[in-house]
């Protein structure tokens, strides 16, 4: 296969995460105009709807991912692409004219399940295909546009509502995922082609391309990964997702309950946690890329800046130190550390990378769901001042955690594969 004939479909994973990157903040980004729309007058009480919804995306995610990866396996990646552009225009039309909560709780729970149960499932796997060679770093990329939509999408949300036209906020998105959709359907995805190529296994038996390029990964370890490291492979995607979750959907409620800053200072800090993730992602492109650095060493180094730049942020609350921490967690934690981290699961545990990618997101989907359900408790019961501080944490200790399990992995590295995980990639 030539890698030029997939290029289209590396554009479609692109546009599609461009669009996702509006999806996951736009139930936090315009708290105040959908609660509204739903019928609540209270804000606090409002605040925590807004809360469980976002949980009910977290929760479409959970249960699905792992299922979609096992059918994007079987079924091939372009119908899982085409399908969950399909339902991400009937979730953001719902959002954009229910007033019900039930209604549009049942919309953000079907948003989750089309980002991971068909996107993710389909569209990751998909990415590191389209460019084999290359497969970190396009991996990675994903995380770049994720980001680019991420550090824009806030800035028109204060803007489009300000001017009293906040439905535009939904039409936006709605748009794009319209053109995902075609692009979907038009572009080649390489999966489905290896699909029909057939090759021989070790013992003689025939198998397609796909399993023949799993019979090799595995061929390249010296013994087989214990238990904890298949835990600690997929429990990473629970950590780092909890990590960034929270900081994408909370820090502009931080800047504004915790750090006195007005309404467009903390949509500031949205972006500016957001531009700190887009330098990260070109930085550990290269990194990756060209030096060829072990996808386990840049999420070490993640892991441990990430608790840093959380410990800043929770112990100095002048405004241009918390700007910089912001900024620093973002490169760190939001830098492609959750992309990067699938492709540990990948080379410690090589097998169909829809599978793989399911059983890690759904790790992923559960701290999704978890992270804002026990938001909205603890703004019920202490405030929300009180449990977004309490959050940070609760993410500072998610961080420490990943640390240690990211030191064991790097021990078991050289075990498996008989060389350092410092050493540059084949």
């Amino acid at each position: 296969m030539k890698t030029k004939n997939y290029i289209l479909s590396l554009v479609t994973v692109y546009m599609c995460y461009f669009t996702h990157g509006m999806q996951a903040i736009i139930l936090s980004q315009n708290q105040k105009s959908f609660f509204t729309q739903w019928g609540y007058t209270d804000a606090t009480a409002g605040a925590a709807a807004v809360s469980l919804a976002i949980t009910a995306v977290g929760f479409g995610k959970f249960l699905t991912v792992w299922v979609g990866g096992e059918f994007s396996d079987k079924i091939g990646r372009k119908k899982m692409a085409v399908a969950g552009g399909l339902l991400y225009i009937l979730c953001f039309a719902g959002l954009l004219f229910t007033t019900s909560f039930p209604l549009a709780c049942t919309c953000a729970f079907l948003s989750g399940v089309a980002t991971s149960g068909f996107w993710d499932a389909s569209l990751y796997p998909a990415s590191q295909e389209a460019v084999p060679k290359y497969s970190g770093p396009a991996l990675i990329g994903i995380k770049l546009f994720v980001s680019v939509s991420g550090i824009i999408y806030p800035l028109l949300v204060v803007h489009f509502t300000s001017v009293g036209n906040w439905q535009i906020n939904v039409w936006i998105p709605l748009i794009f995922s319209i053109i995902c959709t075609i692009l979907a359907i038009i572009a080649p995805f390489a999966y489905d082609d290896m699909m029909k190529q057939k090759s021989t296994s070790a013992d003689g038996k025939e198998i397609n391309a796909a399993q023949a390029e799993i019979e090799a990964a595995k061929a390249r370890m010296l013994v087989k990964p214990n238990k904890l490291v298949n835990f600690i492979t997929m429990f990473y995607g629970f950590l780092c997702m909890f990590i960034m979750y929270g900081a994408q959907q909370y820090t502009k409620a931080f800047g504004m309950n915790n750090c006195g800053l007005t309404e467009i200072q903390a949509a500031a800090l949205t972006s500016v946690y957001t531009f700190g993730s887009i330098i990260a992602v070109i930085f550990w492109a290269i990194m990756m890329g060209k030096l060829k650095w072990n996808p386990l060493k840049v999420v070490l180094i993640d892991s441990i800046f990430t608790a840093v730049a959380l410990a800043i942020v929770l112990l100095v609350h002048v405004p241009a130190v918390v700007y910089i921490a912001i900024a620093l967690l973002g490169f760190f934690a939001a830098g492609g550390a959750l992309q990067t981290g699938l492709g540990v699961r990948q080379e410690f545990c090589p097998g169909p990378k829809g599978r793989n990618t399911g059983i890690y997101y759904t790790w992923m989907g559960l701290a999704s769901c978890f992270l804002p359900y026990i938001v909205s408790a603890m703004t019920k019961a202490i405030g929300e001042t009180s449990a977004i501080y309490t959050m940070m944490g609760l993410l500072l200790a998610a961080a420490v955690i990943a640390i240690v399990m990211m030191g064991y992995l790097v021990t078991q590295y050289k075990k498996i594969f008989g060389k350092s995980v410092l050493a540059k990639q084949d």
